[in-house]
């Protein structure tokens, strides 16, 4: 536990470390957000640039928090979960929240690159991972496919999340090759039209698996 604890705050300081070695060389305004093209649509000063690293900062330690001690704040207490699992994901969360605040401080310092073009083959190769950490997630309320269905049956969760876990880890790698290919909004509207089928098809299993449990009672 303690060497996650170091690697957290190691991940958590390294994008306020790069963001402190960029600050002087930076204009006096820099983007601060971009739109659906990777094109920066609104600015701010300077020191804005430690506001991304703060906010993820503070996010990846309440993930890490919740996620690392899922046994302990669930209610229903699941004792086959897999501590070990949790706490491995908790601490890839927390390295991919400070991989992306790396990408968003860098295409914020360099007017010239396209976010996107870093942006969404990382987002692609998280969701991938995720695909592979999903059937492992064992039923609780704080991680994986949380619906009516998957919490009330144990069956429902482990076959959901069997099935998350390929669609997710097609569905990122798809991404992921699609933010290599394309840019702009095209790339844009690939990624979010992956993510809603990425969401539907287990939900629509699950409730197809919740319907034929309940035929059969």
């Amino acid at each position: 536990m303690l060497r996650n604890i170091i690697l957290v705050i190691l991940f958590i300081l390294i994008p306020f470390g790069y963001a402190f070695y960029l600050y002087p060389s930076l204009p006096q305004t820099i983007p601060t957000h971009f739109n659906a093209s990777g094109e920066a649509d609104a600015w701010g000063d300077k020191s804005t640039i430690y506001l991304l690293p703060t906010i993820m900062g503070i996010t990846s330690i309440f993930v890490f928090l919740v996620l690392s001690n899922v046994k302990k704040l669930d209610p229903k207490r699941y004792a086959n979960a897999d501590d070990n699992m949790y706490k491995n994901f908790a601490l890839f969360t927390v390295l991919f929240l400070s991989v992306l605040s790396l990408v968003i401080i860098y295409s914020t310092a360099n007017a010239g690159i396209k976010i996107e073009k870093l942006l969404f083959p990382l987002l692609g190769a998280a969701f991938a991972i995720l695909g592979f950490f999903m059937p492992k997630i064992k039923q609780n309320y704080f991680a994986g496919i949380r619906l009516p269905w998957t919490l009330d049956s144990e069956a429902n969760w482990i076959a959901t999340h069997k099935v998350a876990g390929k669609v997710w880890t097609i569905g990122g790698g798809l991404q992921f090759i699609s933010g290599l290919l394309f840019k702009g909004q095209v790339v844009f509207y690939i990624f979010i039209s992956l993510i809603i089928i990425m969401v539907f098809v287990p939900t629509v299993y699950s409730y197809l698996f919740f319907k034929k449990e309940k035929a059969a009672y």
